[in-house]
């Protein structure tokens, strides 16, 4: 009888055993997981000032959809400065202002919440770039929050030619399509530095959507938002004399 019991106890506690087990694993993999999030920024950032990324989690995340990766890496001071001019107008109008977070945007969209607004972001370039190398597409709060002490620490050791030159050369311009002069060779058959404000406002103005917005087609709401980046462009030559060098 007292056999019959401990084999009944041990039947019955196997099940619970390996759940046990299972949680276990999944909260040392959780463990790992979150310390690769927050490790590894800290310890590659500082590296990216002199190394180049050689790949982003934006990428890894496409390449596991079935994507490929297209990138050809442009110094920054090859690049047009329509491009930037343009890219800098459209993404991050105070650029060469903030220190990686643009607390002025901030506070508008925290105004526009309180009063009932609709939620729009306030992504900075330094942002997006540190999500782009080394957190996940999707969008959550969790992300979001992030972000901000990560490019925070980015523009304490990159200088503000180095984010734009990580940027401009990481960033998804359409499926597997990483960078400027990549996406400059596939639109428009010419390399990057040689782009036309007309050309560059178009880039710039695919960003937002690079999936779905084609530079060398776009619709008649792409043609008309670039229109726009190109008068804001043409008007902002000096604003981002931090990477153009221009007055």
């Amino acid at each position: 009888m007292a056999r019959g019991n401990k084999s009944a106890k041990k039947k019955s506690g196997g099940p619970v055993r390996r759940a046990r087990t299972s949680l276990r694993k999944w909260v040392r993999w959780s463990l790992l997981a979150v310390l690769l999030i927050v490790v590894s920024p800290l310890l590659l950032i500082p590296a990216y000032v002199w190394v180049t990324p050689p790949v982003s989690n934006l990428m890894l995340w496409r390449l596991a959809q079935g994507h490929g990766v297209t990138r050809s890496w442009t110094p920054v001071e090859q690049l047009s400065p329509n491009l930037i001019n343009a890219v800098l107008s459209s993404e991050d109008g105070r650029f060469c202002l903030h220190h990686g977070v643009d607390w002025q945007a901030v506070e508008i969209v925290i105004d526009d919440l309180i009063d009932g607004g609709t939620p729009r972001g306030a992504s900075t370039v330094t942002m997006q770039t540190v999500k782009n190398l080394f957190l996940w597409p999707s969008r959550s709060y969790v992300r979001k929050t992030l972000e901000v002490p990560l490019a925070i620490y980015a523009d304490f050791f990159w200088s503000k030619e180095r984010v734009a030159e990580i940027y401009l050369n990481m960033v998804e311009w359409g499926p597997g399509l990483y960078g400027a002069e990549a996406a400059s060779r596939r639109y428009f058959g010419k390399t990057a530095g040689r782009l036309t404000m007309r050309e560059a406002s178009l880039l710039a103005t695919a960003l937002p959507n690079p999936l779905a917005r084609n530079p060398r087609s776009p619709s008649d709401g792409h043609q008309r938002l670039a229109r726009t980046v190109d008068a804001r462009a043409r008007k902002a030559a000096g604003l981002f004399s931090c990477v153009t060098g221009e007055s």
